[in-house]
């Protein structure tokens, strides 16, 4: 029989020993297959024998125990004619005390040599452990005083933040200022340099300098001066009015100011007319 037909087989008898009477799964039938399933029986196979050993070994070890116990109970017997089944419920009730302890001690027999070094043992794993939970403990104070410190540092880095935002705030409205002062500072620049470049124009094709800005400011001034000044001739005028003068004479020189008062008005007209152009 060919080893590929051969592990089919072995796998096939191991699933049917595995399921009993249940039937078996449906699976493609291909050497991948029947090598994975084979390895799987391979292995169930080991376990199935290394359980059978433990279980026997159990099995051995029981019957020494029970052999063990049936001895010395029989040499109790002898020796002192007792038998557990002769103890009080109180002395029942200690002789299961007794064992229970040596189980949990893990003794190979209940005498004193077997309990006192047990019980050293326990008393010095107990101090091991307070040592440790001693440690635990300090070390726990340690973390506390650690976190709250922590939290403490928290909080305060918390209000410096706080703090640190504020200011942020109040320094970025005072740039938000300053970048307003500077574009109106950039656009009066701009008007300027405009100014300038314009008068220079008018420099070039021989503007006439009585036309520039402070001359037009000072002839604007000596208009105002001038209206005040005519302000009590009217008075005066008016006065003249209410008489009996020549009529002819007076209305002469009334024509004769409002001329002036119109050819200063009209120079000052023309002269802030050319500016602008």
């Amino acid at each position: 029989m060919e080893p590929q037909e051969e592990r089919e087989t072995q796998v096939a008898a191991w699933l049917k020993k595995i399921f009993g009477d249940h039937p078996i799964p449906q699976y493609e039938v291909n050497p991948r297959t029947t090598e994975i399933l084979h390895h799987l029986s391979e292995r169930n196979r080991v376990r199935d024998r290394d359980v059978y050993l433990v279980i026997e070994d159990l099995k051995q070890k029981a019957s020494e125990y029970e052999s063990e116990a049936k001895y010395l109970q029989d040499l109790l017997m002898e020796s002192v004619n007792f038998s557990p089944a002769n103890l009080s419920s109180t002395g029942s009730r200690y002789l299961n005390a007794l064992v229970d302890s040596a189980v949990a001690l893990e003794t190979k027999d209940t005498s004193l040599a077997s309990f006192i070094p047990a019980v050293n043992d326990l008393t010095s794993d107990l101090f091991r452990t307070k040592s440790k939970s001693e440690e635990i403990k300090i070390e726990l104070e340690k973390l506390e005083k650690n976190l709250t410190a922590t939290l403490v540092l928290e909080k305060c880095l918390q209000e410096d933040v706080k703090k640190a935002e504020l200011h942020l705030s109040t320094e970025r409205a005072k740039v938000d200022n300053r970048r307003q002062n500077m574009d109106f500072l950039k656009a009066k620049s701009e008007e300027f340099r405009f100014g300038i470049k314009a008068a220079e124009q008018l420099s070039a094709r021989g503007m006439d300098a009585s036309l520039s800005h402070q001359s037009l400011v000072a002839l604007s001034e000596k208009l105002a001066r001038l209206k005040q000044q005519t302000i009590p001739l009217k008075k005066k005028l008016e006065s003249y009015l209410d008489l009996m003068p020549n009529p002819s004479l007076a209305q002469v020189k009334i024509e004769e100011a409002k001329r002036e008062l119109d050819s200063i008005e009209a120079e000052l007209t023309r002269r802030v007319d050319m500016m602008e152009l």
